[in-house]
């Protein structure tokens, strides 16, 4: 751990991810390289290359996020880049297009879980397509991971990472609450409850068909799936940054060193458990089981119950490592913290880690997992809906 680092070094630590900066790259050693290529090819195609939308847009809704998500060094870089101040200022922008995107990142940003069909429906009424909307997640879904991505790295060399002031304004989806259980758009039912059993899941938007899918498309989630899947059809719409998504999912979970997979899958199954995916946590507690041979623990956090607020934010998520050994208890309560809508990791976190053995690779393997639900959460809550399997 590097001690003599300060808090204004943050920002040296994001130029050093994103620009391949000389200074401050040392920090990144504790990371997979592959994770700092394919983070980096992610920013580079949200950002770098032809979109949907602006730039200025995209920066926008990037220190939009990113004020939601308590980064001042992750929002002063994206107002640096041009970020349109319409979308960054506190009040609703004139446009009604640009209006409509900034109250879907609001509460995406925030409220992932209380999303629903009807508010793609008011993305489209605004006169945003598919392929619009399905950037537009990918972009606060992204931002969200490189923002815990920092944050994780911060911590563990020491730095105090810069918070930014929550905006006054409330998300639309302030009042509601997430209906478990019930029927989906086609009639499917949704499951009332989180299991290790295998989910469906549906989306909300037009998806192309296979045989509609060009090259680029294709190749973007060839390593994560068949062209069978309505999902990674349905990301193919941004194929570049698929393409580094599907790279850095598998650079972050493949790997056979470091901490254990179990772990890792623990860690999404976490991070799931906070934002309240049920599908991702059906998933990723189903293979942390299998892994760890450990079917109970795995269930006892399935079950554990998270008292929510009216943004469906939990406070206390201590819940969550209940009846836990002391290492997996160490483990959910960081990716846990980190997490948080607000991310909250704190040096107490690490300790208790590193107090179980855990060298600062295999933390940041741990971080990095969490970071990466964070993307996978808000893209599934945010463009479709589990369901059971049919007969």
């Amino acid at each position: 751990m590097t001690e003599s680092l300060v808090a204004t070094d943050a920002p040296q630590l994001l130029a050093a991810l994103l620009l391949d900066e000389e200074e401050g790259r040392e920090m990144l050693d504790v990371l997979r390289p592959e994770v700092v290529t394919q983070t980096r090819a992610a920013y580079d195609a949200l950002y770098r290359a032809p979109q949907a939308l602006p730039v200025a847009v995209l920066h926008g809704l990037a220190a939009v996020t990113a004020d939601h998500q308590n980064s001042e060094t992750l929002s002063r870089w994206h107002r640096a880049q041009g970020a349109d101040a319409a979308l960054a200022a506190e009040d609703r922008p004139a446009d009604p297009a640009l209006a409509a995107l900034r109250d879907h990142v609001d509460a995406l940003s925030l409220s992932p879980a209380l999303l629903t069909a009807a508010d793609q429906d008011a993305l489209a009424a605004a006169g945003h397509d598919a392929r619009t909307v399905v950037l537009v997640s990918q972009l606060v879904a992204f931002e969200s991971h490189l923002l815990r991505l920092l944050d994780g790295l911060a911590a563990l060399h020491g730095l105090t990472a810069l918070a930014a002031p929550a905006p006054a304004r409330a998300p639309h989806t302030r009042g509601r609450a997430v209906a478990h259980g019930g029927t989906t758009r086609t009639g499917l039912t949704r499951p009332a409850a989180y299991t290790r059993e295998q989910l469906q899941w549906e989306p909300w938007l037009p998806v192309p068909a296979e045989d509609e899918l060009t090259e680029e498309q294709r190749e973007s989630f060839a390593s994560k799936a068949t062209t069978n899947s309505v999902y990674f059809r349905m990301l193919s719409l941004t194929p570049a940054l698929t393409r580094a998504r599907s790279a850095l999912d598998n650079a972050i979970f493949l790997p056979r060193n470091g901490l254990p997979k179990a772990e890792r899958e623990l860690a999404a199954a976490v991070t799931s458990k906070v934002n309240d995916c049920i599908y991702c946590a059906s998933v990723h507690a189903r293979k942390s089981a299998a892994l760890a041979r450990d079917e109970q623990s795995v269930d006892t956090l399935l079950a554990a119950s998270l008292e929510r607020d009216e943004d469906w934010i939990a406070a206390d998520l201590d819940p969550l490592s209940a009846g836990q050994s002391a290492r997996w208890s160490a483990l959910v309560d960081a990716a846990a913290a980190l997490s948080r809508p607000r991310p909250a990791l704190r040096p107490a976190h690490l300790e208790a880690l590193r107090a179980e053995g855990l060298t600062d690779p295999e933390i940041a393997d741990l971080l990095s997992a969490a970071a990466f639900f964070a993307w996978a959460n808000r893209l599934m809550l945010s463009l479709g809906e589990p369901s059971l399997p049919s007969a």
